[in-house]
């Protein structure tokens, strides 16, 4: 069967790594979760001092984004891959809330987009991959040819991204969260750098109220729409 790119972007919070991953599996595809590349670059960032909540020092980052390798590692006991931060596994680390107030910031520096695009088309120049982002349909592989969006109201998404730290054992509030959901919003919007918009062709999913299961069957029918209109 002829191999297809699968571009997923959306809103934070939205599922888009868990049904990109689970299409990842299901169809013997790559996974590339790129907002974990950026969150990796924030890490960077954040450990240097580049940024903190009153100042962010663009030019210092810029000046070290030669030094920052990124690698996916699949874990057989997790079922996915976990990425590496110059060799170390921060998969836990990118995860907090701390990283997620910050990676709409680092996310907008052209610089930092420029050297991520290239490097993620480069993982999909073979296609068989499924990759999820704010940009993958409009920049990172415009002509995919299966583009996605997800949407789910700010609330909604809140409170799945509460419910999961609160399960890592994560000391947050559901206000902060939400205040978090809402700030990402609005700086992956108005970036002036590929901001976070639905390409033309791709279909939109609100996800608001559907199961995980229900949203896996949709997505699903889409791609094997997709397959039959290759034929």
């Amino acid at each position: 069967m002829q191999k297809i790119t699968i571009a997923i972007d959306g809103f934070s919070s939205t599922g888009k790594s868990t049904v990109a991953k689970q299409l990842a599996k299901h169809l013997g595809y790559i996974y590339v979760d790129t907002g974990a590349m950026y969150r990796a670059v924030t890490l960077f960032t954040m450990r240097n001092g580049f940024i903190t909540k009153e100042d962010f020092n663009v030019n210092a980052l810029v000046e070290k984004l030669g030094e920052i390798t990124i690698n996916f590692k699949f874990n057989p006991d997790l079922g996915f891959a976990e990425v590496y931060l110059n060799g170390e596994n921060i998969e836990r680390e990118i995860r907090t809330l701390e990283v997620s107030s910050y990676v709409s910031k680092v996310a907008a520096i052209p610089e930092v987009r420029y050297q991520l695009v290239k490097q993620q088309q480069q993982m999909g120049k073979d296609k068989g991959v499924v990759m999820d982002g704010r940009d993958i349909g409009t920049v990172v592989f415009p002509y995919a040819e299966l583009k996605l969006f997800m949407i789910a109201s700010a609330e909604k998404r809140a409170t799945r991204r509460f419910d999961e730290l609160i399960g890592r054992g994560d000391d947050v509030s559901y206000q902060d969260v939400l205040r978090n959901v809402q700030e990402r919003d609005y700086i992956d919007s108005n970036r002036e750098d590929s901001p976070l918009r639905k390409a033309d062709d791709a279909i939109e999913i609100n996800n608001s109220d559907l199961s995980l299961e229900e949203q896996f069957k949709k997505v699903l029918h889409l791609v094997e729409t997709t397959f039959e209109g290759l034929e």
